[in-house]
């Protein structure tokens, strides 16, 4: 977002006030002291600026469950239905195994009825997507004799 600070001749009240609904930051009726406009812009870039690096590392993976929306690395994933319960079930219990049948019966896109070969399907293109993003890593590693866990370590 870019501030924006509107300096103007006219002083009325409508003016000032039509100015911030329009998406204006400040409102500075001329004249003003050059000082007055080097502090209310200090101000308002204190406000727009993102926060500080806190030194806690960002999530790889970002869910919103209720938009049903999953990030990786910053950049939208377009997911199925059943890609999207997939993968967020895996985010939901990351670093830990989780089974094919559990991933099965969890997903409510997918057919309890469903082949357990339909997850190993899933699973493929969902790392099939992230590899688009990032195709150095992989993020869902197999365990052999349960199913899959997901891992942010590279």
């Amino acid at each position: 977002m870019i501030p924006i600070i509107v300096s103007s001749a006219r002083d009325d009240i409508t003016d000032k006030v039509v100015a911030l609904e329009r998406g204006a930051d400040d409102y500075m009726p001329k004249p003003y002291d050059p000082r007055e406009l080097v502090t209310r812009i200090k101000t308002i870039l204190r406000r727009v600026q993102p926060p500080e690096d806190t030194g806690t590392p960002k999530a790889l993976f970002e869910l919103q469950r209720d938009a049903r929306i999953i990030t990786f690395r910053d950049k939208l994933l377009e997911l199925t239905a059943a890609e999207f319960d997939i993968l967020s079930i895996l985010i939901s219990h990351k670093n830990s195994a989780v089974s094919r049948e559990q991933l099965l019966y969890d997903s409510e896109h997918i057919d309890d009825n469903s082949s357990i070969k339909n997850i190993d399907v899933m699973i493929s293109r969902i790392r099939h997507k992230l590899s688009l993003i990032d195709n150095e890593h992989s993020y869902i590693k197999p365990v052999r004799g349960i199913g899959y866990l997901l891992t942010e370590k590279i």
